[in-house]
């Protein structure tokens, strides 16, 4: 059973149709690089994946279960959307921490907030708030930050800081994590200890959907490539052979970039 399927997604603005008929699926343990120029649409369908943008039209499925059916999606309230969008987690490329919490309570905010919304969290709360605490140091200390965990933001690196975005996020338990170019904010030394994480993640079979300008990272990293131009799936497939053996022209002159970069 496949863990995520994106049917038909389409995305306008106004006029603008920006994503065209996107299908694809993940089966648990699968992570996806999304490629493609500036433009393409990588970004609006990572966000319309995770509701922060409302599709236009298409189907979204996350355990067989539809999460978004164009076909009704102005009855869909706000709560259920948000209750939908916990099935993904989201790193965004600017870290997007809060900077007057420390890299613990970036981490565990979100898993406070929710736990409070529990029926049994009145009873429980000193339990539940100790297990929420246990995760987080566990996931930084995972992240390598340990010794960080008290630092605000500003008192972080760039690497370290989207470290702690990753944490945030798997905090969250999601389905599948998706990364909106994880790296472009950070210079080459930083940007490799934060792919090693992400590959980390990958070993232990963590879904993911991974929109990187990084062409030997995606390559390596995923078990799936979808290489995007002009709001379609242009092709798809085995890494190795959209890489090695792209069959579409415009693909072809896209990683010819990469190849001779």
């Amino acid at each position: 059973m496949a863990v995520l399927e994106a049917l038909h997604i389409s995305k306008s603005f106004g006029e603008t149709e920006v994503l065209k008929d996107i299908s694809f699926s993940l089966e648990k343990g699968d992570v996806v690089s999304i490629i493609g120029s500036s433009g393409s649409g990588k970004t609006t369908l990572l966000r319309c994946l995770n509701f922060l943008e409302k599709p236009s039209g298409g189907i979204i499925k996350v355990n067989d279960e539809v999460i978004f059916d164009g076909a009704d999606a102005r009855t869909q309230s706000d709560e259920e959307i948000r209750r939908r969008r916990l099935h993904f987690g989201l790193v965004f490329q600017s870290f997007n921490l809060f900077p007057q919490y420390t890299a613990f309570e970036n981490v565990t905010l979100a898993c406070k907030l929710l736990a409070k919304e529990r029926p049994d969290f009145a009873a429980r709360k000193t339990e539940i708030l100790s297990e929420i605490d246990s995760r987080g140091r566990v996931l930084l200390e995972q992240m390598g930050l340990q010794d960080r965990m008290d630092n605000y933001p500003h008192q972080l690196s760039g690497g370290q800081c989207q470290r702690v975005a990753i944490a945030r996020a798997l905090a969250m338990e999601p389905d599948i994590l998706c990364f909106d170019e994880p790296t472009s904010a950070l210079d080459p030394e930083l940007t490799g200890e934060v792919l090693k994480v992400i590959k980390e993640l990958a070993d232990k079979k963590t879904t993911m959907v991974i929109v990187t300008h990084e062409m030997a990272f995606a390559r390596d990293v995923a078990s799936q490539v979808i290489f995007m131009d002009g709001g379609r799936i242009l092709e798809q497939g085995d890494p190795h052979e959209v890489f090695e053996n792209p069959k579409e022209e415009r693909t072809k002159q896209f990683l010819s970039r990469f190849k001779n970069g």
